[in-house]
């Protein structure tokens, strides 16, 4: 008997997920052996909720469409499953409703607590007698997943704030003389500076913007970080610094830590850019400006890297792929070639080594003075910015399709 399919976007969306999503319904619907693929309604939320969207009353011209849309197309969410033993309530649920909706395949599209959530899944079957075949897709702007080489979702978002510093950068120059000597550039990155690192892309010759870097990795030094803003500006008329959200001091707390919390347990960030604007003010007395690119920059469909769109519909068919091989608790996970040309393959990788692991920036990617990255970094990043793949537009801007989002009868009772 065929068994239908449960796909669902989860944390922070990306410029690419949706060609993920694209990619997994359209192979999906190759397989003789996968009856319906069912969208969860804002993420797992949907399972638990039983608010499944029926994706085969979209039309194919449709469904390829969502290559080209930004956001969530489906709804995403923040909401970690917590461990069996503590809350089985909310696993038996979840096969209650995979049992009313024949679902035997489970996709979970996300990044860190995502493949928590995937992993722990994954094993229910075993423990609640339920066959289900898991597989995680890797999607996260934070490219913070271990095992993976890059991460979908990642790639454009660097794209976006390397041509977003260069030329931000051509705008404070233009005007220092009189005007602004600092421009400070706040972007996404908890716990792993890849996001910022990727500004240095910016960068055609030497002593180009941005100046000065700084990474979560290292603790913020102010005399340091002063010292190096003053010595910029003499030289070069003004100074760009691409700070990343997750900076923290010497006592190791973020520099900008709100009291609120989100779902997943993170403390609330941003505002480091004010911070650090307020630094330069106070103690340099010179004019700047800051900015934070927020969900800009992993909402950019309109620049996204070709490469990155490639890699995020690629995860999506392999993960079908895979599911109908009977692979249960792995993720598709992108592998560089070797080579100085730029290759790449995708491979399966057990979500037990993944899960509730982060990758940060290697040392050897970091400058020694800590506010810069390396040459070794921008050889690894270069290559996941390249391509282009505009979206059609319409009267101006991006042209976007809307679905009909069908939502499937309900079979059971509401959870709460």
């Amino acid at each position: 008997m065929k068994k239908n399919a449960f796909y669902a976007q989860s944390g922070g969306v990306t410029s690419v997920i949706n060609a993920t999503a694209s990619a997994l319904i359209l192979e999906a619907r190759k397989h003789k052996n996968i009856g319906k693929i069912f969208a969860g309604k804002n993420g797992i939320l949907g399972a638990l909720n039983e608010d499944l969207i029926d994706t085969s009353k979209e039309s194919i011209s449709a469904i390829e469409s969502l290559q080209s849309r930004a956001g969530g197309a489906f709804g995403s969410c923040r909401f970690k499953l917590k461990d069996f033993e503590s809350n089985k309530k909310e696993y038996k649920r979840l096969i209650e409703v995979f049992k009313a909706h024949n679902i035997g395949y489970f996709f979970y599209n996300g990044g860190n607590d995502s493949a928590d959530t995937a992993f722990k899944v994954s094993q229910i079957s075993k423990k609640l007698n339920y066959p289900i075949n898991c597989i995680a897709i890797p999607k996260t702007v934070d490219n913070d997943l271990v095992l993976t080489d890059c991460c979908p979702g990642f790639g454009s978002a660097a794209k976006y704030i390397a041509t977003s510093t260069m030329e931000a950068s051509l705008d404070v120059k233009s005007m220092a003389a009189t005007s602004t000597k600092v421009f400070i550039l706040e972007v996404m990155g908890r716990h792993a500076g890849w996001m910022a690192a990727s500004s240095s892309l910016a960068r055609k010759n030497k002593g180009d913007a941005p100046h000065i870097i700084l990474l979560p990795e290292v603790i913020f030094n102010q005399k340091k970080f002063l010292g190096q803003v003053k010595k910029t500006v003499s030289r070069n008329g003004y100074c760009v610094v691409v700070v990343s959200e997750g900076l923290k001091n010497n006592k190791n707390k973020f520099l900008a830590e709100a009291d609120t919390k989100d779902a997943f347990g993170h403390a609330q960030l941003g505002g480091v850019a004010p911070y650090i604007a307020n630094l330069i003010t106070d103690k340099l007395k010179m004019k700047n400006h800051w900015a934070v690119s927020d969900y800009l920059q992993r909402s950019a469909r309109h620049i996204s890297s070709k490469t990155d769109l490639d890699q995020a519909m690629g995860v999506g068919i392999k993960a079908i792929q895979y599911a109908v091989k009977g692979m249960n608790g792995v993720m598709p996970i992108i592998v560089r070639g070797k080579g100085k040309k730029y290759t790449w393959k995708i491979e399966p990788a057990p979500l037990s080594k993944i899960a509730n692991l982060e990758k940060k920036l290697p040392k050897s990617y970091i400058s020694k003075n800590g506010m810069d990255v390396t040459p070794k970094a921008v050889e690894y990043l270069q290559p996941l910015i390249q391509g282009e793949s505009f979206p059609k537009f319409k009267n101006g801007i991006p042209e976007i399709k809307d679905l009909k989002l069908v939502e499937v009868k309900k079979k059971l009772g509401p959870w709460t």
